[in-house]
């Protein structure tokens, strides 16, 4: 075989410039399946950010607030740990499924893909035409034509890419602010409206020109595929064996006798080639720009159909099967990251069930030494903070000392309340007499309680002379 074509990517023409792919438009019951997928997932992305459960928001992420709702749960920047362990999980299920099932996630839930195939392209489609329409329509001059169906496709593309931007920003500000602003007007919010555009330039720049190049060159997924890949992972195949036969591929000719002639059943008709949404030929094997959007196992499966050949010459196979007529295993790198995935999906349900609704600190004033009092009595100042991660304020909070006799003193009041998903914030003294104390800086552990339930625990320090060590 010659592997010229892995010198250079699908999308580069030999002289280095862009070679621009007119994919057709797909057809079958993988592309049905497909939209099927990418309609539901789109409706949830546009629909997330304006579901509510109990007045809040189903999906949130205000960075610039740190206030974050997941699944109507609310989460805090101290809550990192979590997202950094979720983060892990999803590496770990995405390197299992591309083991497993290669590439499959850019194919059928990727969100460039979705928006590409399933929203910008078959606009394309219903606006220049299908493959052979917008190659011509491309090499026409700029006509009355041309120039009206360019106008109208960028017009409609700028339009989504604006209000991609503003879903987007509904996740960002949260969709009742969202919703104001745009009740407002854009004036009353330039420093809004300003990155909103620029966005919407990236959105409409990544899916008017650079397109596919986003998998081929931007993302790093398609690199990584090539080291997790091995001879049992099921991809989207070409049965290389049943295609080429012993005589190679040929030309379909009506009542040849293909079988005697040692010729395979593929007839080198390059639908596949023509309907592949990044350009390449998949009878060359695994690519790095393929997808697995399974446009080409459609459009082979016709065309077997049409000559009266079985379908399946392009499937969801892996190498062993097509060499060896293996069937699917669990291999023991599958199992590794199974167990992976499991521990860690264990240890973040854990931790959620274990996560707090109020996260306590108590720090001690800095520059700030002891106080002595009377009856061998010594103070030091401290200050707290209270996050609370509920909607709900939680009422008459005070604090008592768990691990030592002594006394706290609050500045202000004895009781105090935390505001639903606020931070309440004071200043109080810790007495303790010194003979309780075990040297110069004992750990203190301090309840926090609210109307006399203990609700969170905190640690501080508490300083001490040297002469009571």
């Amino acid at each position: 075989m010659d592997d010229n074509f892995r010198d250079s990517i699908g999308t580069i023409s030999a002289e280095g410039k862009r070679a621009w792919v007119f994919p057709k438009k797909p057809s079958g019951r993988f592309y049905e399946y497909r939209k099927y997928v990418s309609y539901v997932l789109l409706l949830f992305l546009f629909a997330s950010p304006f579901i509510k459960i109990n007045g809040h928001q189903f999906l949130l992420f205000n960075v610039l607030e740190r206030r974050f709702n997941i699944f109507s749960f609310p989460f805090w920047p101290q809550d990192f740990h979590l997202v950094v362990i979720s983060m892990i999980i999803a590496v770990i299920f995405i390197a299992l499924f591309t083991v497993a099932y290669g590439r499959i996630f850019c194919g059928w839930m990727c969100p460039q893909t979705i928006f590409m195939e399933m929203v910008f392209r078959r606009i394309e489609y219903w606006i220049d035409g299908d493959r052979g329409a917008q190659m011509r329509l491309d090499k026409a001059p700029w006509n009355a034509t041309k120039i009206k169906k360019r106008a109208l496709k960028w017009t409609v593309f700028f339009i989504i890419s604006f209000f991609i931007s503003n879903v987007f920003l509904a996740y960002l500000i949260g969709s009742d602010t969202l919703i104001q602003y745009v009740v407002d007007g854009p004036m009353a919010h330039l420093g809004t409206i300003v990155p909103l555009l620029i966005f919407t330039a990236v959105f409409y720049f990544v899916f008017a020109w650079f397109r596919e190049q986003v998998c081929i060159i931007a993302c790093p997924y398609g690199r990584m595929q090539g080291v997790l890949l091995d001879d049992k992972s099921i991809v989207v195949s070409y049965d290389h064996k049943r295609g080429e036969g012993d005589s190679g591929r040929k030309k379909f000719r009506k009542n040849e006798d293909r079988d005697a002639l040692g010729h395979g059943d593929c007839i080198d008709c390059f639908q596949c080639v023509n309907v592949c949404p990044t350009g390449i030929d998949i009878r060359n094997g695994t690519q790095l720009e393929c997808v697995n959007c399974t446009a080409c196992i459609d459009e082979c499966d016709d065309i077997m159909e049409k000559i009266d050949k079985p379908k399946g010459l392009i499937r969801y196979a892996s190498e062993d099967e097509i060499n060896n007529k293996s069937k699917f295993t669990f291999t023991a790198r599958m199992k590794g990251y199974t167990a992976v995935l499991i521990i860690l999906t264990g240890v973040l349900v854990a931790m959620l069930f274990m996560r707090n609704e109020i996260e306590a600190n108590i720090f001690r004033l800095p520059g700030q030494l002891y106080e002595r009092k009377a009856d061998n009595i010594l103070s030091n100042v401290y200050t707290y903070k209270l996050v609370n991660k509920t909607f709900e304020d939680i009422n008459e909070v005070s604090f008592k000392l768990l691990s030592h006799k002594g006394e706290i003193k609050m500045v202000s009041q004895d009781t105090f309340v935390v505001p639903a998903e606020a931070l309440a914030e004071g200043t109080l003294f810790i007495e303790i007499n010194a003979s309780a104390l075990n040297g110069d800086k004992d750990k203190l552990e301090i309840g926090v309680y609210s109307k006399g339930k203990l609700i969170e625990k905190t640690v501080t320090q508490f300083l001490a002379p040297r002469s009571y060590h």
